[in-house]
């Protein structure tokens, strides 16, 4: 697969996604065939290196994969793009994590909770790990379940650490009942007393950091590439195809509808509809633009070996947020002049809009918070060492 091949396919899926958006939200899992075609794309393996029996693709790729498959369902597209994500942490870590993960195949489905929510004891060629974590995204496909714990050690400043544990050690916890993002089953996790041998760990300042260890074993560049940045600007892609969807879907529906209490009045014809279609349409258009120059940012300057600093880190914190942001803010201008009827459960556009108001408030794209983190960097102050930057 390459990047056109991946591109193909993903335009290939929306029609399959969107006819299966409802059974989606109601199972609030992804269906077994979403699964199935995924897996037999070989798009899990995307940003595998090669030396690794992977693709060896990079952010420009899954970003546009991320971003087209929303327009047929942004809980498939969330859950898809997180799985294949995993599995660049799994490249970025050191070579027995690799070996244990890629043993069978070049890829593996691993929830991922981000949160150090859990602790992990130390004990002899391992840890003793418990904890509960929240938001296991696509952990009803798991192979495995990573999840960051906090250790502790005498006189230590407490280290974190992710930590891999096969899916039938974790207990899966039914906590998912949302109003958007259904399809993407994002239950908690619980483990308990469960052994994890060293060779199954990441730190934490490891995996997040400039100089993961994998970077070491591989010439292939993106296993280098900034952690939040791509994390953050991937998990925006279904905001963005969710809201470009959005008013693909208004377009049709305008053309279609009759105003009620009306004679006959069709709503396409109405200037207050033509200007929320064109009010909407450049509002996804210029959140795009600026997505795509951040993705551009990163990928020329880690291809080029430059390191990131704050403020370039900040900017892109601050591009994902706004990203999402006029997304919501593009189907909230549609859904405003579209009548009731969107708001049933089948219909498409209320269904993006109720996944956009989930997704939203995901903490990387709490505005506040990323406005307030930009602004500080900007104007000299240092970022504390929990920023994500």
């Amino acid at each position: 697969m390459n990047h056109g091949a991946a591109i193909e396919w993903a335009e290939r899926m929306v029609e399959s996604l969107r006819g299966r958006a409802v059974e989606t939200e109601t199972l609030r899992q992804l269906p077994d065939t979403t699964i199935t075609e995924a897996l037999e794309a070989d798009v899990f393996k995307m940003l595998v290196p090669q030396s690794l029996g992977g693709h060896g693709l990079d952010l420009r790729t899954v970003a546009q994969v991320t971003r087209i498959l929303a327009h047929g369902c942004m809980s498939s597209a969330w859950t898809i793009s997180f799985l294949t994500l995993h599995n660049w942490f799994i490249a970025r870590g050191p070579r027995g994590l690799q070996e244990a993960v890629f043993a069978e195949r070049p890829f593996a489905l691993i929830p991922c909770p981000l949160a150090p929510t859990g602790h992990a004891d130390p004990i002899e060629g391992g840890y003793v790990l418990n904890g509960r974590w929240q938001w296991a995204t696509g952990v009803q496909h798991g192979d495995w379940v990573m999840v960051n714990s906090l250790i502790e050690r005498e006189g230590a400043v407490p280290e974190g650490r992710f930590c891999l544990v096969p899916i039938d050690e974790v207990e899966i916890v039914d906590t998912w009942h949302t109003s958007g993002m259904r399809g993407t089953g994002s239950n908690d996790v619980v483990v308990t007393d469960v052994f994890v041998p060293e060779v199954h760990t990441v730190a934490m300042a490891d995996l997040r950091g400039d100089n993961p260890p994998g970077a070491l074993l591989t010439d292939d560049p993106f296993v280098g590439f900034p952690f939040t940045p791509v994390l953050t600007l991937v998990a925006a892609a279904p905001a963005l195809g969710g809201a470009e969807a959005a008013v693909d879907h208004y377009r049709d529906y305008i053309k279609g509808r009759v105003l009620p209490y009306s004679p006959g009045d069709r709503q396409v014809e109405q200037p207050a509809s033509q200007i929320r279609l064109a009010e909407a349409l450049a509002t996804v258009r210029a959140a795009r633009l600026m997505w795509e120059d951040a993705i551009d940012r990163v990928t020329t300057s880690s291809q080029s070996g430059e390191i990131l600093g704050p403020v370039d880190r900040g900017r892109l914190r601050l591009a994902s947020a706004y990203v999402v942001r006029q997304a919501l803010h593009a189907v909230d201008i549609i859904v405003e002049g579209a009548g009731a009827s969107v708001h049933f459960m089948d219909s498409p556009i209320g269904r993006i809009h109720r996944d956009l108001v989930t997704l939203k408030g995901h903490v990387v794209y709490d505005w506040d918070r990323a406005a307030q983190l930009a602004g500080k960097i900007e104007a000299g102050i240092e970022p504390a060492l929990t920023d994500m930057l």
